[in-house]
């Protein structure tokens, strides 16, 4: 009798994901969703990993509500979710408290199956995520995190699997994040998870270097019980193998899927005209890209980094990044690159190319990975980054949650009168400094989150709901931000925009005519070897001096945020702080004098 593989769809997830920088809205979702639940899936993957930032982040959307809005158009099927193990969807640990909050609200509000994952592949950060799951009552999968490495070997991934299924793990899922599979380790690695496991076998393949169609099918050969596809028309390069072409070669093979072929066509056909409308997000680099075995950039960072790129103005720099991204790599121990490792050496690796200076300037987040406050690395790190990161602070070898306190009664606080549902206070747990100024605009546009719709905002001058984009001028770019807000009258309508940090009030008047104030002069440009300056256009996190303060040269003056990861930036000389331009929250670019030091 034919062997039944049963497959999960990935289109509303880490397809978009994968080939446009997770930008795909859920009013682009929903349309085709009766569909997508008649389609004979076994899961659909619609939620975690990048969609949770992306949706509060830039397309100022409540990811709770859509989670729900999902569920309800899709009662039949499982929906699944990714999970970052102890880091959840954020980049940092969360104490236990707020794990076992988020699974419980996750599991409420529609999940079904949470694929859990640790980006080091250290099993104590998948401990609590797991027995939270089990609670609930829903499906936990353990996940290994493919790579390879001297010390990334089918022995050390199959003792991990063990241990996972031992701590309660309802199956086992291989992540090939990358697309560095091969056909003989997909068979050799399903091959010994199938003859020491008692629970399914899961493959989740990028089709980043090409190979991963044929990976999935000698995964079949050796035993796997499950496939994740993607809908063609969000299919291929970085993204995943077509679920239509994987279907069709199973049964051809004599294999049974439950999949409906012609419902998914209908699916493909909405989504590849979908997919036009979000062009500016596509990137040359979403294609088949063989070099991936050498750098081993996953599919949902390769767009992602090609965007972050394009917003330092450094995109035609990205072939350098993507060599130095194994030489990071390597110093840090061979993590994985899943979130947030990959954040962590891909932001790293941009720094380091973009000042030309290695590791002059290093994140906090990878202070952080050498002093183990993401657990455990892979292999040894380089000692003399270590010590220059960390000076003579310790190590710590135990689970880093176990240093952390419970948290989330301190975050309720925090939000405070902003958090309407509990939904809100672990949306701000998880991104801060994104989800305050989404919740303040939400509360000052007096809409409810179940109404909150960008465009009808946009629209209508309703709501603090931000448009960002770069504007190009004789070789000069600037960051335009862009908040529409009530208009002060029935033929008015107003706008308050940020150019390169300063406020500008636009007025369009009846007439058709624009009025302009500016909110103040703009910072001045650095000229001195005292002037404090960004390498890269981001947030000010905090002010660490005042003016007045003197300082040697190296001390840290201000946290900026760029690319999604905060960076101490230093002082360039010693003096003292005769000046100081910017203020928490402040949007920065490079040339501008941030603090004077004389």
């Amino acid at each position: 009798m034919s062997r039944m593989i049963q497959i999960t769809d990935v289109v509303l997830r880490d397809g978009h994901q994968s080939l446009i920088a997770t930008r795909l809205r859920t009013d682009d979702m929903l349309p085709v969703a009766s569909l997508l639940d008649e389609a004979g899936y076994w899961s659909l993957e619609c939620w975690g990993g990048a969609t949770f930032d992306a949706c509060v982040r830039f397309l100022k959307e409540d990811p709770w509500l859509r989670l729900r809005k999902l569920r309800e158009a899709m009662p039949k099927t499982r929906l699944q979710m990714l999970l970052r193990g102890q880091n959840l969807l954020g980049y940092r640990h969360y104490s236990d408290d707020v794990v076992e909050a988020f699974v419980k609200k996750a599991a409420s509000n529609g999940i079904d199956v949470f694929r859990i994952f640790d980006a080091l592949n250290d099993i104590r950060n998948l401990e609590t995520a797991i027995k939270a799951v089990k609670k609930t009552g829903k499906h936990a999968q353990g996940t290994i995190c493919y790579t390879t490495s001297p010390v990334h070997t089918v022995e050390a991934f199959v003792d991990q699997a063990r241990q996972m299924e031992g701590m309660g793990a309802d199956s086992i899922a291989i992540k090939d994040m990358a697309g560095l599979l091969t056909p003989q380790v997909t068979y050799d690695l399903v091959k010994s998870l199938k003859q020491e496991l008692s629970v399914p076998v899961f493959l989740h393949s990028h089709y980043t270097s090409g190979l991963a169609s044929m990976c999935q099918l000698k995964a079949v050969e050796a035993g796997v019980d499950h496939l994740d596809t993607c809908v063609s028309s969000f299919a291929g390069g970085t993204s995943h193998p077509p679920t239509e072409t994987m279907v069709a070669a199973l049964q051809a093979a004599g294999y049974k899927t439950s999949v409906d072929l012609e419902k998914v066509a209908k699916v493909a056909a909405h989504f590849r005209e979908v997919r036009k409308k979000y062009h500016q997000f596509e990137s040359e680099y979403n294609g088949v890209d063989t070099h991936v075995l050498v750098s081993q950039v996953p599919g949902g960072m390769m767009s992602n980094l090609a965007n972050q790129l394009k917003d330092q103005g450094a995109l035609e720099r990205i072939q350098e990044v993507f060599d130095e991204i194994p030489r990071v790599r390597h110093d840090l121990g061979y993590p994985p690159l899943v979130t947030p490792t990959s954040q962590i050496v891909g932001t790293q690796a941009v720094i380091n190319v973009v000042t030309g200076k290695r590791y002059e300037t290093i994140t906090n987040e990878v202070k952080r990975y050498l002093q183990g406050w993401y657990g455990k690395a892979p292999a040894v790190v380089d000692a003399d980054l270590q010590k220059r990161a960390i000076g003579s602070e310790t190590v710590i070898d135990v689970r880093p949650a176990d240093l952390l306190k419970a948290e989330l009664s301190e975050l309720r606080a925090e939000v405070g009168a902003l958090a309407e549902t509990e939904e809100d206070v672990l949306t701000y747990a998880m991104f801060p400094e994104v989800a305050k100024p989404f919740l303040e605009g939400r509360k000052a546009g007096t809409l409810k989150p179940e109404e909150l719709k960008p465009k009808a905002a946009a629209a209508g001058g309703g709501g603090q709901i931000a448009t960002e984009f770069k504007i190009t001028v004789h070789g000069e770019t600037y960051d335009i931000h862009v908040t529409g807000v009530s208009p002060a009258g029935a033929d008015d309508r107003r706008f308050y925009l940020t150019v390169d940090g300063e406020p500008e009030e636009i007025t369009m008047e009846s007439k058709g005519e624009f009025s302009r104030q500016s909110g103040g002069g703009k910072r001045p440009r650095a000229s001195k070897p005292g002037d404090v300056v960004t390498a890269m256009p981001g947030n000010i996190v905090d002010v660490l001096v005042k003016a007045g303060q003197v300082v040697k040269a190296g001390d840290p003056l201000l946290i900026i945020e760029a690319m999604k990861m905060e960076t101490e930036i230093k002082a360039p000389i010693g003096g003292a702080v005769q000046a100081i331009h910017v203020a928490k929250g402040d949007r920065v670019t490079p040339t501008e004098a941030l603090i004077e030091i004389g």
